[in-house]
């Protein structure tokens, strides 16, 4: 099933003059650039962008979009106002990304993604629908995380349908690693939420446990051991996301969806 963002995978289009050997192969990308770090957890995959959304992103993305650098994000300065910051990893073409940010204004909303035609069509969709709290960062999460994002600063972390990189010699490539998980709870404030939804059993799985070893980390879902309906009211985010026609059409199909809450332990 394609993801809720219309994009299952964290995708990027590849390398000029990488070759045919790239993430989606069994070997590891072959350039160093920062963009594609050689193991990664997303998948080379082409895309066409249009004229419109290129003169769009000429217009857009030096004011709404950066690349992953060093620079420590200052994200108030950035968006022009303070509010609780969300992440989301792997935002796609945005589909899920741009409704969120039209239904919790309160929130700066950075949306994390390696493929540029993806970006595209969700950077001309904030210049068409006037889109002021949704900012782009464009490379690999765990890079932008690690030296991008200062610790303790994010209210949400979401992560909707990773790619499940279901062959046991690619599992090494799935974003959600115990030490992914350990960067993202240093990253959030005590008390907030990362959210992540899957629709494969096998990385369910997998996730389950990886949580279960975070230390850091309390459930708040059932799927994380805890009772939503005591988390619900007082979580600094919602636990609601929309669902698109993507996503409707696997759950018509009988594709499960396993949906991680935790919250970041108060000291």
């Amino acid at each position: 099933m394609d993801a809720v963002n219309d994009a299952a995978n964290h995708t990027a289009e590849p390398v000029p003059g990488a070759g045919s050997a790239g993430a989606a192969g069994d070997s590891d990308h072959p350039t160093g650039h920062r963009l594609f770090p050689r193991v990664t957890s997303f998948r080379s995959r082409r895309g066409a962008i249009s004229a419109t959304q290129e003169a769009s992103w000429d217009r857009m993305w030096p004011v709404i979009g950066r690349d992953v650098s060093d620079d420590k994000l200052d994200a108030d300065a950035w968006f022009g106002r303070p509010a609780p910051l969300i992440i989301e990893i792997g935002c796609g073409t945005g589909t899920a990304t741009a409704a969120m940010a039209q239904a919790e204004p309160q929130f700066n909303l950075i949306g994390i993604e390696v493929y540029r035609p993806g970006l595209a069509q969700l950077v001309q969709r904030v210049e068409r629908e006037g889109i002021d709290n949704i900012r782009l960062l464009r490379g690999d999460a765990v890079d932008v995380l690690e030296n991008m994002i200062a610790p303790e600063s994010l209210t949400g972390v979401r992560v909707f349908f990773p790619d499940p990189w279901p062959k046991a010699r690619h599992h090494k490539r799935r974003l959600l690693q115990p030490a992914t998980l350990s960067l993202i709870a240093s990253r959030l404030k005590p008390g907030g939420v990362l959210h992540v939804a899957t629709d494969h059993a096998d990385y369910a799985e997998w996730i389950a446990e990886v949580g279960k070893g975070e230390s850091q980390f309390i459930g708040m879902n059932e799927a994380t051991g805890g009772d939503p309906e005591a988390y619900r009211e007082n979580a600094p985010i919602g636990f609601e996301r929309p669902i698109t026609k993507f996503e409707r059409k696997g759950l018509s199909a009988g594709s499960a969806i396993t949906e991680f809450i935790w919250g970041k332990i108060e000291s």
